[in-house]
């Protein structure tokens, strides 16, 4: 998994609020495993302690629990509503997000497929 950061706030905030986003929408569900700290430092390219208050505070926040020696998982359980299943559409638009495509080129795809007629 692969972020853009803005700047605009903590990349720990950051980090955070992008997986808020992925569990509110159904991309991880309930019970999913979270990367490692580690593994998630190594493929964010941040340090491991950003990721470790990154997932603190997604644990203060009930969207996860870490289990000792077992890892982190999604255990959300905030007044959201929380989709069933994933939508692969949104998926798939998030990761052309993180893997750089910025949102005018999204957009003009959108246009292109569409048309202009609707």
């Amino acid at each position: 998994m692969k972020f853009n950061f803005s700047g605009n706030q903590d990349i720990y905030l950051e980090i955070a609020e992008r997986y808020k986003e992925y569990i509110r929408k159904g991309v991880l569900q309930d019970g999913d495993k979270l990367p490692s700290v580690r593994v998630a430092a190594g493929e964010l390219s941040v340090n491991p302690n950003t990721v470790a208050k990154a997932y603190a505070k997604l644990e203060q926040d009930g969207y996860i629990c870490s289990l000792p020696k077992k890892g982190v998982y999604v255990t959300y359980e905030g007044n959201e509503p929380k989709p069933k299943q994933p939508d692969p559409d949104f998926a798939q638009i998030c990761a052309m997000r993180d893997r750089g495509v910025d949102k005018q080129t999204i957009l003009a795809w959108i246009e292109e497929a569409y048309g202009e007629n609707d």
